[in-house]
């Protein structure tokens, strides 16, 4: 109501519009200057003296027209104020022709007013009314709300995936680092275990030697003593005179007196031998327990599955290499066997951490990873790698390529290493793929669901190629 009756102040009563550069006149009513100017105009063209449209006086000499300066600014406050719509009647006006804005132009996307539709920019466009115009934007925006509101939905449900997984993350990283700080705290406990039973061995040895060399030592010391007693009697007879006491003085041979002195020379010295031997043999304990703690159960016991091996791949007997052989090896057909040169380990791991190492030929072209055992047996879609039911890296010359269903990423290392550590957390869904160079490489990770137990994959062609699970 209040914003109504100030624009009532505001209004000019020719125009009937917010005063634009109001005047004031003597008798101190206020117009638009330019409606006073054509008003004034008007009664000079019908012969008649000026006056004010208001109260009707006349001047016989057109008054001075003056801005008045707080009017106007207050006008033109009043019009910067953007109209609240809680009425009908409430509504903005045109910047050019300073009238309500009514229609709205569907070709320039623009809000006119009846002047712009008539004469002015906008003339013979097509129009409509701002209600009409505004229920359209509405029904758009509502369909733009259709498609959002399932965005956003899905939006947040990845922001609370990602949540979760840094929340798994967090966990993990939890369990690892008590896992790697147990471990070191293992690790250093059998180092100190056997720093002291080497340092033992080292002080039982050396009190033992000592006691020996001890008791040598007294032993010399008395026999010394006993040989400088009589030395000083000989010396004493060879400085005697008398002939006869010479002769008659009795003599034993001394022969067997040095026999101590022998003796030291053979005390054993410090078994250095035994004691790098317990070192080694301490150390080697430590770093294969150390190995199945990392990666859980180790592979120790992998071999090839004969009844898997493709007729041109020859499985040594010990079941540790394979090769491609020129000849046809004649093996009994099994449903299990394969129609391509590869061949899966007998071993499976349905579970848990594990890893083997493999090392293969420099020419040639092998793949080594791992299957699930429903792998197709026949043709080029039964290849590790080539399905997806099967993980692997290939080298082929001097290149490395990761696959699975036939997907390849080719790797930028350069083979410098013919071993290769196949690492598998099963959980975790990784299969790891590392060049045990110095130092040791990682060539790529899988990350999988897995379905089934995996068997390790190996794959040959050419007759020069070869690979042989390292025991």
């Amino acid at each position: 109501m209040a914003s109504a009756e100030l624009r009532d102040e505001l209004t000019c009563s020719i125009c009937q519009d917010i005063y634009a550069d109001p005047v004031t006149l003597p008798c101190g009513h206020n117009f638009c200057r330019g409606c006073i100017r054509r008003h004034w105009d008007w009664q000079k063209s019908i012969e008649e003296d000026p006056s004010c449209p208001e109260c009707r006086q006349r001047y016989r000499i057109e008054p001075e027209l003056i801005t008045n300066e707080e009017l106007d600014n207050i006008a033109k406050k009043f019009l910067s104020i953007p109209p609240k719509h809680d009425g009908p009647d409430m509504s903005w006006n045109c910047p050019v022709h300073n009238e309500p804005l009514k229609y709205h132009c569907c070709e320039d996307e623009a809000c006119v007013c009846a002047s712009c539709c008539l004469f002015g920019d906008h003339k013979g466009h097509r129009v409509e009314l701002l209600s009409e115009a505004s229920e359209k934007k509405k029904e758009k925006l509502r369909k733009v709300l259709e498609k959002l509101s399932p965005e956003r939905e899905e939006t947040e449900r990845g922001a609370q995936r990602l949540q979760e997984r840094r929340r798994k993350l967090e966990e993990k990283s939890a369990i690892e680092t008590e896992r790697v700080t147990a471990l070191f705290r293992g690790i250093r406990e059998e180092l100190e275990a056997l720093e002291k039973r080497l340092l033992s061995d080292i002080s039982r040895q050396k009190e033992e030697l000592t006691l020996t060399l001890t008791e040598l030592i007294q032993q010399l010391e008395i026999k010394k003593d006993e040989l400088s007693r009589k030395i000083r009697h000989i010396e004493e007879l060879c400085n005697m005179a008398d002939p006869l006491t010479v002769l008659q003085e009795q003599w034993e041979s001394h022969g067997a007196d040095f026999c101590g002195a022998e003796e030291a020379d053979n005390v054993d010295d410090l078994d250095v031998g035994r004691i790098s031997e317990t070192l080694l043999t301490g150390l080697a304990g430590i770093v294969t327990g150390l190995k199945g703690r990392i990666y859980g159960q180790e592979a120790t016991e992998l071999v090839l599955d004969t009844n898997t091996a493709g007729s041109h791949v020859s499985v040594s007997g010990d079941g540790k290499s394979a090769s491609c052989s020129h000849t046809d090896q004649c093996y009994p057909q099994t449903p299990m066997r394969f129609q391509v040169p590869q061949v899966l380990s007998t071993r499976s791991f349905p579970s848990g951490r594990h890893y083997w190492e493999v090392e293969g030929s420099e020419s040639g072209s092998w793949k080594v990873g791992a299957a699930y055992p429903s792998i197709e047996r026949g043709g080029i879609e039964s290849w590790i790698g080539e399905n997806n039911k099967s993980w692997c890296l290939y080298r082929q010359r001097n290149n490395y390529s990761a696959r699975h269903y036939s997907k390849v990423t080719n790797l930028p290392h350069v083979p410098s290493c013919s071993k290769i550590r196949i690492s598998l957390d099963y959980e975790a869904g990784h299969l790891s793929f590392y060049e045990l160079s110095e130092p040791i490489r990682h060539l790529h990770t899988f990350t999988a669901s897995f379905t089934e137990p995996l068997h390790a994959a190996f794959w040959v062609w050419r007759h020069d190629a070869w690979v042989r699970i390292s025991s």
